[in-house]
């Protein structure tokens, strides 16, 4: 259980490595924590309707439709690892408010001393607690906010901060076409780790754009992300220049050139509506498997599928999210309106 539960940490770290070069915390900000968004490239924030789990994640998104739905989300982990979401949305005032509690239980550690003797166990846990609110402006243009706090705790380190998100969403007449904006994660450490540590938040620019076919079943998504940082490639300092067994010549490190950068940059994804109660969907992050995938074979490393089964009072969607031949991401959402439980 330690060990898978260091992994699990391990795999936490990299993925904000690889997206910010190393220098941010509360790495946690950057999980997907909804099986919808999981199946649809793990970041998602370009569909209006009733799933409030979205509208945590762009409360541009927060509207009507998500009155008193009540979602829990939960990632299936092995060792006694867990995190997940609860998210609930009601009318406010001349809008929609949402509130949310994230969280991640990375399970139990053994305490020890320098000289290796156990003292006891201890179990890290961090914690986000947030609340938004949308709103629209007009037919075609809607706004919204969040607040986030986060707290972590790690055996006797402790670290709290607080970040906001701004957004902003424009939606076509026929509602087949979105686009939206967000600013996501921009906010302060307040207490690190250490009395000395005041690391930056993982702020990031987001932009996506989403498209339904009049006369068939499929949306389409291109979401461009990290637009505030143009190199978001990971580069081992440890790399040094090869030299050509059979010539002698010197081969210089590889680094990214600009089309490579650029792809980086985007992830693309589609749902498929097979009808009205059974989804399908499927996502692919040409960063996240640049950057995760085993070098010799990189497999499926980036893509995520998932599928979303609608019912009359409950809705449940399964993402299934592939890092790497060496290992997955199992994410389940149930989802409820509280109100059709009283008629």
């Amino acid at each position: 259980m330690k060990r898978i539960s260091l992994l699990f940490i391990s795999f936490i770290t990299f993925s904000s490595l690889a997206q910010t070069g190393g220098t941010t915390t509360f790495a946690l900000l950057d999980l997907t924590y909804n099986a919808r968004a999981a199946g649809l490239g793990n970041d998602f924030i370009s569909i209006k309707d009733q799933d409030i789990n979205l509208g945590i994640a762009n409360p541009s998104l927060l509207n009507e439709k998500m009155q008193t739905n009540l979602s829990l989300n939960q990632a299936l982990l092995a060792g006694g690892i867990n995190y997940g979401q609860v998210a609930y949305g009601r009318k406010l005032f001349k809008g929609f408010g949402a509130a949310s509690i994230r969280y991640v239980n990375y399970g139990e550690f053994i305490r020890t001393n320098i000289n290796g003797t156990e003292e006891g166990s201890f179990h890290p846990f961090d914690c986000i607690i947030g609340a938004g609110y949308g709103q629209q402006l007009n037919p075609r243009i809607s706004v919204g906010a969040n607040v986030n706090l986060i707290f972590s705790q790690l055996e006797s380190y402790n670290a709290f901060g607080a970040a906001i998100d701004l957004a902003g969403t424009y939606t076509a007449k026929d509602d087949n076409l979105l686009v939206t904006a967000l600013v996501k994660n921009a906010g302060y450490q307040f207490n690190g780790y250490t009395s000395k540590q005041h690391d930056p938040l993982p702020t990031e620019f987001q932009m996506a754009v989403s498209y339904k076919l009049k006369h068939a079943p499929f949306r389409f998504s291109l979401l461009a992300h990290h637009l505030n940082k143009w190199n978001i490639t990971y580069i081992d300092p440890n790399l040094k220049p090869t030299v050509d067994p059979l010539s002698g010549d010197t081969i210089p490190v590889k680094y990214a050139g600009f089309g490579e950068q650029l792809a980086r940059h985007f992830t693309y994804s589609t749902e498929i509506m097979v009808s009205k109660n059974i989804h399908l969907r499927a996502g692919f992050d040409y960063h996240r498997r640049q950057e995760m995938k085993l070098e010799q074979r990189p497999g499926m490393a980036g893509f995520t599928f998932g599928v979303g089964f609608y019912f009359k009072k409950i809705s449940i969607d399964y993402g299934f999210s592939i890092f790497s031949r060496a290992g997955f991401n199992n994410m389940l959402t149930l989802s409820t309106n509280l109100s059709t439980w009283k008629k």
